[in-house]
C-alpha cells in the first residue's frame, strides 16, 4: 500500500505527540462515552466497544476517574455534552477520496470547521455516500517485523485466530479481519507475546489514487489539520505515495 501504509504507521509515532497536547485524552473520553450509551452499558466485559476505548484510554495514561466519569456521562449516570456520531464526505488535492469521522455536540460547529480546512487545503465537502461506497470496514492490527519470529509463523497464527489477510511492509506486518474479529485476533496475538503496535478497526480503501510530489504534502497537511480538530476522531483516505515521494517530503 505504499505511501498509505507509511502514513498509518507514521500517526502511530505521532500518538505520543498528541498525547502530550492533550487532544487524544479529549477523544479517547468522547470515545468511552458514546461506547457506553451506544452499547448500552458500562460493564467492558459485555461490551467491546467499551472494552477497546478503555484500553486505548489507559495506553495514553487517561487517570481512571476520568475513564469513570466518561463512562458514566455514556449510561445517563452523571449529565455532560450529548454527543453524536458524524460521518462527513469530500475530496483531497489529487483526487483522493476522504471520510471523516466526527463525535460531536454541536453538528453546526463541527461541520463549519471541516468545511472550513477542506476549502483552504483545496478540498471539497460532498453528499453522503459521495466516497463512502469506496470503502470498507475492517480491523487493522500493525506487528512489528521485530516481534514476529518469521512471516510464515504470523501468518498461520493470524489466519487460526480468524483474521481475513495479512500483508508486509518493511517495518510491520499488517493483519486485516472482519470488524467483529478484531479484539479476538489482537487477545490471540497478545496471549503469544505478539502484542500489536495498534489495533483498530478502520475503513480501508478498495482502490488506491497515486499521489505525486505536487499533491502529495497537500494531502498530507489537510489530513493532519482535520486530525487536529476535537471533534475529529478519524479521516481515512485513499491515497498512494510512493515511497520516494514519501522520502523526500519527510527530508
Amino acid at each position: 500500500m505504499g505511501g498509505h501504509s507509511h502514513w498509518a504507521n507514521i500517526k502511530h509515532k505521532k500518538g505520543a505527540a498528541d498525547a502530550k497536547r492533550g487532544k487524544v485524552w479529549t477523544k479517547c473520553s468522547r470515545e468511552i462515552t458514546i461506547a457506553a450509551k451506544l452499547g448500552g452499558s458500562g460493564d467492558p466485559a459485555s461490551n467491546p466497544r467499551l472494552r477497546k476505548a478503555m484500553d486505548d484510554a489507559k495506553a495514553v495514561q487517561m487517570p481512571s476517574d476520568t475513564i469513570a466519569r466518561a463512562i458514566k456521562r455514556g449510561t445517563g449516570e452523571l449529565e455532560g455534552a450529548a454527543f453524536e456520531e458524524l460521518v462527513y464526505e469530500g475530496y483531497a488535492p489529487g483526487g483522493v477520496a476522504m471520510l471523516i469521522e466526527c463525535t460531536s455536540d454541536n453538528r453546526n460547529r463541527t461541520r463549519g470547521e471541516i468545511h472550513t480546512i477542506m476549502t483552504k487545503g483545496g478540498g471539497s465537502l460532498g453528499a453522503p455516500n459521495s466516497v463512502a461506497w469506496m470503502f470498507k470496514s475492517k480491523g487493522r492490527l500493525a506487528v512489528s517485523r521485530a516481534k514476529a519470529k518469521s512471516e510464515d509463523e504470523l501468518l498461520g497464527l493470524v489466519l487460526d485466530l480468524g483474521a481475513e489477510d495479512m500483508k508486509s511492509d518493511a517495518d510491520v506486518f499488517e493483519v486485516y479481519t472482519a470488524p467483529a474479529d478484531l479484539l479476538k485476533v489482537r487477545e490471540g496475538l497478545a496471549a503469544k507475546g505478539l502484542v500489536p503496535d495498534t489495533a483498530e478497526v478502520e475503513m480501508i480503501p478498495d482502490n488506491l489514487v497515486v499521489v505525486g510530489e505536487d499533491d502529495a504534502p497537500k494531502v498530507l497537511k489537510l489530513v493532519e489539520q482535520l486530525e487536529a480538530l476535537d471533534d475529529v476522531k478519524n479521516v481515512y483516505a485513499n491515497f498512494d505515495i510512493p515511497d520516494a515521494v514519501m522520502e523526500k517530503i519527510a527530508a
